[in-house]
């Protein structure tokens, strides 16, 4: 069973700083793409990064340049470093995961950004 877990969210102000961290249960960590989402209320949950198990990445245009996704293999740990944060970054964040063919989430970290 994959678990995932996530955790560094908080309130900031505009221009900050924030580091989310995800640890992950489940075997074979290291050959599994792993990718950060975010979700408003009432919005349909947005695409924000993504990293391969070759660590190739990939980032939506939102915030290209600003956030930096990487990860330990060896503590299965995602992060998504965040800065220049916006108030239009405010979101609820979660961690996913792709094991075989099923993916798996996290249940979220809010992030919240005021100006």
């Amino acid at each position: 069973q994959v678990q995932l877990v996530e955790s560094g969210g908080g309130l900031v102000q505009a221009g900050g700083s924030l580091r989310l961290s995800c640890a992950a249960s489940g075997s074979l960590f290291s050959y599994n793409p792993m990718a950060w989402y975010r979700q408003v209320p009432g919005k349909q949950r947005e695409f924000v990064a993504r990293i391969r198990s070759d660590r190739l990445t990939n980032y939506a245009d939102s915030v290209e340049g600003r956030f930096t996704i990487s990860r330990d293999n060896a503590k299965k740990m995602v992060y998504l470093q965040m800065n220049g944060l916006k108030p239009e970054d405010t979101a609820l964040y979660y961690c996913n995961g792709i094991w075989g063919t099923t993916e798996y989430w996290g249940q979220g970290t809010q992030v919240t950004v005021s100006s």
